[in-house]
């Protein structure tokens, strides 16, 4: 294990020391959240990302071991257990060159080449290989036996040949050859299956399409991918053929004679029958784990900004889920979320309908003192805000939320439990204000696969995908905090220590018993022990709590610490908090000790001046353009307000109000080149766009976020000018580290 620690710990430039006490932290059912926020001493302040890191790369390498021990085991009762084929085996690195070892050794169905060796050919394949000047045709001869099977020299050259091709097919070293040679030269491509092409129509742009294996983005792949797999494509990876050829014979041809001319053949038949298409297959694993990989990684990125978007707070609320003939769900909720009344309106179906529904929306605004409108972006979405502005509501924020994900909600079993006697549209509308009010909080209840972001999500790997997307909401519930007498059992599932039963277990607690007062309390949840208490404790908040350290991130461990300090300080703790000065006249090195050092303390004294205090940015209104409701209103050359609602390694798509998102290709996000669409945009984030075409048909339309040149530029000749290039997909190790996905995907990307 301490090899490990140490491999680790050169991958991921730490010392051995923090790798192997993460390590313990982690095997003694310590969560990255806890660990890196409240261990600082002992990890030497690693961070998320670092320790997620190691996690991962820990267990990759006991999977590893637990592969390796399985193939000696096998190789010992084979009897084929050599010293020097079991040092190969203890020294393989990774995965594909444990496999490479074991594959001429694992037991397969019969082949061309156990046949050969049936009929006792095996010595002559040997002395072919051998490659030295003999009378082939006379040593041939030796191996004629009618009863094997064997009637003639031909014949016991082709069996000693097929005996030779596998024998290279499985070698090690022509393997890694081979594999080399394919991912640096090979091809993707792509052909429209006959009499697909209308049918096939969105994969228009892969109906006579070659790419090179190395550069292939992984948007690109998971597109052929998925029109092969809907037989709409036909897909291949065309090796460098001649190149493989010679470079297997510059490997394995030591001389010219007839022996040699022998293996040759052997070469030739053995790639085309067994190894190109081994290297076929594994490519395209390969590819596509790559491209799973970058998608996820891109995915988990939009997730993490969708539910870390600035949140309203808690405001009364009318939430509305539009709709033309069977009409608009209103409901309204109060500060907290909770559903008051509910109801329909009919703005959109003649002038009795639109009266009505100004009659009642009114009335409902006025009894309920609504602060906030929430309106679904979904279909009739801009004619209902237009419907809403038009009532001239004092006061009231009247907002388009995003509501992607809010149907598949409606119908869930959490949905179902706290409205069991209420319709999915009702439910639907009550998820837009909960959204509108705390993305987060809602957004968590929901698939994140549902939630309206993401790159060909479910095309990748759906265990990887919800591995990554847990690891992105983890971080994202465990950063900002969980009011503990207020949260769904949905977000306490997500804070550390926590998981499904022990979150239900607090509701049901909390039902029974009432509000808690101290997190001390949570000991007496059922089958929550110190363990738990301990890992979760410090993301939970106590609104108003009797003590002022349970609205804080403030450890329950280090709160006999900060009252000593208020005690030096001959104040209350609550004194401590509110006065910065006080906070001031700290001197942190006196409270210093084996366990707590500066990052603690620095930490501690963070959260006394900003107690429970909210990551998030702070809500800013946002209207669309009054007039542009449909992709019929489109111009090009407009300039339109926009939220990105997406963005791939292509590029961003942005929402302007035409119940059609448009996108804005990576060329087009700025005059400057970038490589990666997150160096400039995040998801939510509020852009300029000008249209640049519209096909109304495909219900396509492209955008630009380019300045003027003219004005951004006042010397346009001393620009260099930049010609668009094909879309490069950026390395995962080269994009900012700015969130734990992104850094997670570059530090896995190192492993493999």
């Amino acid at each position: 294990m301490s090899t490990h620690y140490k491999k680790i710990a050169l991958e991921l430039n730490i010392a051995e020391k923090q790798v192997s006490t993460t390590a313990g932290l982690l095997d003694e059912g310590a969560t990255v959240p806890f660990i890196s926020r409240y261990r600082k001493e002992m990890t030497g302040s690693l961070d998320e990302v670092q320790v997620a890191a190691i996690r991962d790369r820990i267990q990759q390498l006991r999977e590893l071991d637990k592969r390796r021990e399985a193939i000696l085991k096998s190789l010992a009762e084979m009897g084929k257990l050599t010293p020097e084929l079991e040092k190969q085996v203890n020294e393989a690195e990774t995965m594909v060159a444990l496999e490479d070892i074991y594959l001429p050794y694992r037991p397969k169905r019969k082949t061309r080449a156990t046949a050969a060796r049936e009929k006792g050919l095996q010595p002559l394949a040997d002395l072919i290989l051998a490659q030295n000047r003999i009378d082939l045709e006379l040593e041939a001869a030796k191996y004629i036996d009618e009863e094997k099977g064997v009637n003639s020299t031909e014949e016991a050259l082709a069996g000693a040949r097929d005996i030779i091709a596998e024998h290279i097919s499985e070698n090690a070293e022509v393997r890694t050859k081979i594999r080399s040679l394919f991912l640096e030269k090979g091809t993707f491509q792509s052909k429209v299956i006959t009499g697909k092409e209308d049918a096939g129509i969105k994969y228009k742009d892969y109906f006579d399409w070659t790419e090179p294996v190395k550069s292939a983005p992984s948007h690109r792949i998971l597109a052929m991918r998925r029109g092969e797999k809907e037989e709409m494509l036909w897909l291949d990876i065309q090796p460098p053929e001649d190149m493989a050829i010679d470079a297997l014979e510059q490997l394995l041809v030591k001389a010219n004679n007839e022996s040699s001319q022998q293996v040759k053949l052997a070469i030739a038949d053995g790639y085309k029958r067994l190894l190109k298409p081994s290297m076929e297959t594994e490519i395209r694993l390969f590819t596509k784990k790559k491209a799973d990989e970058e998608a996820i990684g891109v995915f988990a990125e939009n997730a993490r900004q969708l539910l870390l978007a600035a949140p309203l707070g808690q405001k009364r609320t009318m939430a509305i889920d539009p709709g033309f003939r069977t009409g608009c769900k209103v409901v309204c909720l109060d500060e907290q979320g909770k559903l008051l009344e509910y109801t329909a309106i009919f703005p959109h179906t003649g002038a009795g309908g639109v009266k009505e529904a100004e009659k009642t929306t009114k009335h409902l605004f006025e009894k309920y003192n609504i602060e906030a409108i929430a309106i679904g972006n979904g279909t009739a979405g801009r004619e209902t805000e237009l419907f809403v502005r038009g009532l001239n509501l004092p006061g009231v924020n009247i907002v388009m939320v995003n509501e992607s994900g809010a149907s598949i909600y409606s119908a869930s079993d959490a949905a179902r439990e706290e409205f069991p006697d209420k319709d999915v549209t009702v439910r639907g509308a009550v998820s837009i204000g909960r959204r509108l009010m705390d993305p987060l909080a809602e957004l968590v209840k929901i698939d994140p696969k549902s939630i309206g972001v993401g790159q060909y999500q479910h095309d990748v790997d759906q265990n990887k995908l919800q591995t990554s997307l847990d690891d992105t909401v983890i971080s994202c519930v465990n950063a900002v905090g969980v009011e503990l007498n207020t949260a769904s059992k949905q977000i306490l599932a997500y804070v550390s220590g926590l998981g499904p039963q022990l979150a239900q277990n607090i509701v049901d607690h909390r039902n029974e018993h009432g509000a808690f007062k101290r997190r001390d309390q949570l000991k007496k949840v059922a089958r929550l022990g110190d363990k738990a208490f301990e890992q979760a404790a410090g993301f939970l908040r106590i609104h108003d709590a009797a003590n002022p350290l349970d609205t804080s991130a403030v450890h329950p461990e280090r709160y006999s610490l900060v009252e000593q300090m208020a005690k030096d300080l001959k104040c209350s703790v609550k004194e401590l908090m509110g006065d910065t000065q006080l906070r001031k006249s700290i001197p942190l090195q006196k409270y210093v000790s084996e366990t707590v050092g500066l990052p603690t303390l620095n930490d501690i004294m963070a959260e006394l001046a900003k107690p429970g205090r909210d990551p998030r940015e702070q809500f800013e209104a946002f209207s669309f353009t009054d007039g542009v409701n449909a992709i019929g209103d489109l111009k090009i050359g407009m300039k339109l307000p926009g939220i990105v609602t997406n963005i791939t390694n292509f590029g961003a798509f942005v929402d302007i109000g035409v119940h059609q998102d448009g996108l804005v290709h990576l060329s087009q996000i700025t005059n400057r080149f970038i490589k990666d669409p997150n160096e400039v945009l995040k998801v939510h984030q509020k852009v300029e766009v000008t249209v640049t075409e519209v096909d109304a048909n495909r219900k396509r339309i492209s955008l630009s976020m380019k300045v003027n040149e003219a004005r951004e530029q006042p010397k346009p000749r001393e620009q260099p000018k930049y010609q668009p290039k094909p879309v490069m997909v950026k390395k995962v190790q080269e994009q900012p580290e700015t969130d734990m996905a992104i850094k997670l995907a570059a530090l896995r990307g190192k492993f493999k």
